[in-house]
């Protein structure tokens, strides 16, 4: 079987049409439509349903098409492994929300600038649910929140950025009593259930501050434009740039000491593209200032 075939196959499910899949693949509509028939007599079932312009996968075809993307991953891999003069291949990364917009643009820019021939699949997720991918194999590597447990042995870990806990409060507050702020105007929550969220729960509880609570959600951009909105104060991590544009805000330093929200990579040891983890590894430090 022809793997370039699958890659059609694959390009076909995703773009939705042969035309769309052809201007991808810089070949004709009748080559597509070729390859997917010699590809449907090689298997023994027909994957595509043909409706006018646009196709949409048979049964048969969603059955296989994840098999399919895992295959040609595979003989990616392998040419990598092979080729050791050269780093290439895909890698599958994970990201947490904060370090998708923040951190990990500035650190890709580098890896491709230096190996263009990287491909990266990205997973947006929260922190505990990419911790799992990566335990599990689905992930090589990801970019999360540490961990408030003991990681396994066949995952490692490496700090790249600690954001110090933080109030913030619309602009003409500058000045303030930050517990003076706490005690008397609307608090903003982070999400309790986030582990960013428990630090400033813990520092309320450590400054004897009961709150008056008027929200409680996981977004800190959002936190951030209801501050400006004047609808309360907050405490959260001092998160990396970008920040939303055109809030008039103030951060104000907190007065007893908190644990800061610590961001860095967590990876498998035993992934088969631990080549491709040590490079952006490199590049993650180098962009972050761990080098």
């Amino acid at each position: 079987m022809d793997t370039q075939f699958l890659s059609t196959f694959v390009v076909v499910a995703d773009r939705g049409s042969m035309a769309a899949a052809a201007r991808v693949l810089n070949i004709t509509p009748a080559a597509v439509a070729q390859q997917i028939r010699t590809l449907e007599r090689e298997l023994g079932a027909p994957l595509i349903a043909r409706a006018g312009r646009t196709v949409s996968l048979t049964e048969e075809g969603s059955r296989i098409l994840q098999r399919a993307r895992d295959l040609l991953r595979d003989v990616a891999d392998m040419r990598s492994i092979a080729n050791d003069s050269e780093v290439s291949g895909e890698l599958r990364l994970g990201a947490c929300p904060t370090a998708l917009a923040g951190m990990l643009p500035d650190i890709l820019a580098r890896m491709v600038d230096k190996f263009p021939q990287i491909n990266v699949f990205i997973r947006p997720g929260y922190s505990a649910e990419l911790y799992r991918a990566v335990e599990a194999g689905e992930l090589d590597a990801a970019l999360v929140l540490q961990a408030p447990y003991n990681l396994p042995k066949t995952c490692d870990w490496q700090l790249l950025r600690e954001e110090p806990l933080v109030m913030i409060a619309p602009a003409k507050m500058a000045g303030r009593d930050p517990h003076e702020l706490l005690r008397n105007e609307p608090l903003i929550r982070y999400d309790r259930n986030q582990w960013g969220g428990r630090v400033a729960d813990d520092y309320l509880r450590a400054a004897g501050i009961v709150p008056r609570e008027r929200f409680e959600l996981n977004g800190l951009n959002a936190i951030a434009v209801m501050v400006d909105r004047g609808l309360g104060v907050s405490l959260v991590p001092d998160w990396a740039r970008p920040w939303p544009e055109g809030l008039d805000l103030v951060r104000i330093p907190l007065p007893l000491p908190s644990e800061p929200r610590r961001i860095g990579m967590v990876w498998s040891r035993s992934s088969v593209r631990i080549r491709l983890v040590t490079v952006l590894l490199q590049e993650s430090r180098a962009a972050t200032g761990h080098a």
